[in-house]
């Protein structure tokens, strides 16, 4: 199947049982039994649930992995992979990850004997060189949050293997419209599912995939333990959102592109991140291993306050967390999405207090480009 197909075909795409075209949400919590240990594919819906069930084979599809999981945010999901390891082990982290994910690996794993190195994971001797005898992961973030880095996925997974670690790769910003990390050798896929997968702004989601029947086993065993799982309804939810992910990403796309283009020409904007410029760092890459370059753009107006001052001019921009929805939305990564990232270490990365990150939704370009430029002339 072509991907559009597949992103409405895939899975369980019907109810076997009464042929619905759209798959029930199954709100029960238990099961009944024939006998003891006797049951119909499900005994407890924290184990197990035929909504949550059809999301997770459609995200398997997607992202051609051996099983799909559903948590019900996109910090379950990481926390539940990390939680395959054990106290004494380290993970290479990219550096300027979400600061949700710096939040939990540094002020939460850590107090489970979890260690973490963050470095930047687009040029592969930084990988070679924070390699620590109880390393057993490398998580990336390709493009990264917010600074839109690329790393050569296959470069790092091949390296991965060949030294036994996990390759562990955070697809939230391309999705597997765009980008699929298990087909250039990743072991896990994490997605924030409440963004592009989602993208209605009406859910908080997590899912991740994996590429072996022992990570499958073992990633069940964590799900089922911990609990995290997500509810019926928000996978019902999930499912239908995936459906238009492809007719989405592609307009999204012809947005950014139009935007990045204005962006570049503005006085007012000292720098733009994207990895569709043909002078990003990693454009090669990111054009080699991605099929689109996504919705979602950084700038740099120069100070907080001339930050502040765009904010308090845009209309239709919503200044909001999160991103990946129908409508667009902007923030300030220092102050709202990084801010959990103490300032010294931001502005070692980059993550300045004039950066702006947008994430361009469905609007009529022609719309958004003029209230940016209003807003950036004010």
């Amino acid at each position: 199947m072509k991907k559009k197909t597949k992103l409405i075909h895939g899975g369980i795409p019907s109810d076997p049982h009464t042929g619905a075209v759209s798959i029930p949400i199954y709100q029960v919590s238990t099961y009944k039994q024939d006998g003891v240990g006797n049951f119909k594919g499900y005994e407890y819906s924290r184990t197990g649930n035929p909504t949550r069930h059809a999301l997770e084979e459609l995200i398997k599809d997607l992202e051609g992995g051996k099983a799909g999981f559903a948590f019900g945010s996109g910090m379950a999901a990481i926390t539940a992979v990390m939680m395959l390891f054990n106290s004494g082990d380290h993970v290479i982290m990219t550096d300027d990850v979400y600061g949700g994910s710096f939040r939990v690996m540094t002020k939460v794993l850590n107090r489970f004997g979890i260690d973490s190195t963050f470095v930047d994971t687009s040029n592969l001797e930084n990988i070679k060189n924070a390699i620590k005898p109880n390393t057993k992961a490398i998580h990336l973030e390709t493009p990264t949050n917010p600074l839109l880095k690329i790393t050569d996925i296959a470069e790092v997974a091949a390296f991965a293997k060949e030294n036994n670690l996990l390759t562990i790769v955070d697809n939230t910003f391309s999705t597997p419209y765009w980008q699929t990390p298990i087909e250039l050798g990743a072991d896990i896929v994490l997605h924030s599912a409440t963004k592009y997968l989602g993208g209605h702004s009406d859910v908080v989601a997590g899912l991740v995939v994996v590429n072996s029947e022992k990570l499958a086993t073992d990633l069940h065993f964590v799900q089922n333990s911990t609990g995290g799982v997500l509810g019926p309804q928000d996978s019902w939810l999930l499912i239908r959102g995936i459906k238009t992910l492809g007719i989405r990403m592609e307009e999204t796309e012809n947005n950014t592109k139009s935007i990045v283009e204005f962006l570049q020409g503005h006085p007012a904007v000292k720098k733009v991140y994207y990895p569709g410029i043909e002078t990003h760092p990693n454009h090669a890459i990111a054009k080699k291993q991605a099929q689109g370059f996504g919705g979602m753009v950084s700038f740099d107006v120069g100070s907080e306050e001339n930050a502040d001052k765009l904010l308090s001019k845009v209309k239709y921009f919503t200044l909001a967390e999160s991103l990946g929805a129908v409508e667009s939305l902007i923030s300030v990564p220092a102050r709202m999405t990084h801010a959990s990232i103490p300032k010294e270490r931001r502005d070692e990365l980059g993550i300045v207090d004039g950066l702006v990150r947008i994430s361009v939704g469905l609007e009529d370009v022609e719309d958004l480009i003029e209230d940016l430029k209003q807003a950036l002339e004010n």
